[in-house]
């Protein structure tokens, strides 16, 4: 289903209007004002008739999945999200998936290792789309989504569909060559090799009670905020702790008391409450260890 570019007078594949959409709507953090303009695509061919619409307008837009690593302002974005769902799931053949980027990286993992294949056990945990884990290059549990990766499909700009192999694509710690590809409008689809095992159920779940345990996974949150930091053997979170940031608010933002490195809104958290916490945890973890963090999550200016 193709939602109709709203306030504009056109058309696209026979698609219909909807009312204004709050970013809060599209953001896991719940943060966010309204969109000038909103589409939601669910195939190839639907979103290179978006962006080709957004070109002939001159138009600034964003390409978005779940929203769960996005900081959206409340003043909104003056232009065009798109949302991508994108979601199918093939298996070509045993071990070998081809998932469009809107499908849930967490059904993902989840599925996988119900059919007896290791690789993405790490997956089930993370609230994502499956672009959005190629393109963060998600990784939890010493597994990277590199690791299963065998080949990725993008959209350039243009709207020209583009296949890279494994061998063609660098990545490292939360980081993968897509976030330096100025062409990249989207990524539209992965496929992945993994590997038959019989215990990747069992790991799978051990992994999701850690983490149960260990993260405010009930709270209203985008996740980990901050990268962890190289040069240190402390981790974002424990860094954030020791700096006596645990249950720190400004606002409706508050710094997880389950998870230093989980910033939650509890309830009418504003995009300049959520950043000024954010600059106060760099602040206070740069002047007490001289160490410097960098965001995983990506503010989306107006």
């Amino acid at each position: 289903m193709l939602s109709a570019l709203l306030n504009i007078d056109c058309s696209l594949n026979g698609s219909r209007a909807q009312g204004e959409k709050l970013l809060s709507d599209l953001s896991t953090w719940r943060i966010g004002g309204p969109c000038k303009y909103f589409v939601q695509v669910s195939d190839h061919h639907q979103l290179a008739s978006s962006l080709r619409h957004c070109n002939e307008q001159s138009m600034r837009y964003i390409v978005i999945g779940k929203g769960s690593n996005c900081l959206f302002d409340d003043l909104g974005f003056d232009g065009c999200v798109i949302r991508n769902s994108i979601v199918f799931l093939e298996r070509n053949e045993p071990g070998l998936y081809r998932a469009g980027s809107g499908y849930p990286f967490n059904r993902l993992g989840l599925q996988t290792a119900n059919e007896g294949f290791s690789g993405l056990e790490f997956a089930a945990a993370i609230p994502g789309t499956v672009g959005g884990a190629t393109y963060m290059n998600a990784g939890a549990n010493g597994q990277e989504t590199a690791d299963a990766v065998e080949s990725v499909e993008i959209m350039t700009r243009e709207g020209e569909c583009v296949i890279f192999k494994r061998s063609e694509l660098g990545f490292g710690y939360r980081w993968s060559s897509f976030q330096d590809m100025k062409e990249l409008a989207a990524i539209t689809a992965v496929t992945f090799t993994l590997k038959v095992s019989e215990s990747e159920k069992k790991n799978q779940q051990e992994y999701m009670e850690r983490r149960r345990c260990s993260q405010p996974l009930e709270e209203t949150s985008a996740g980990s905020v901050f990268r962890n930091p190289e040069g240190t053997d402390l981790c974002a979170a424990q860094l954030i702790e020791r700096a006596g940031l645990k249950g720190c608010r400004v606002g409706g933002a508050v710094i997880s008391e389950k998870h230093a490195n989980f910033f939650i809104n509890r309830g009418g958290a504003t995009s300049g409450d959520m950043l000024r916490l954010i600059d106060l945890a760099k602040e206070a973890v740069w002047r007490q260890f001289g160490v410097e963090l960098h965001e995983e999550v990506l503010y989306i200016p107006p």
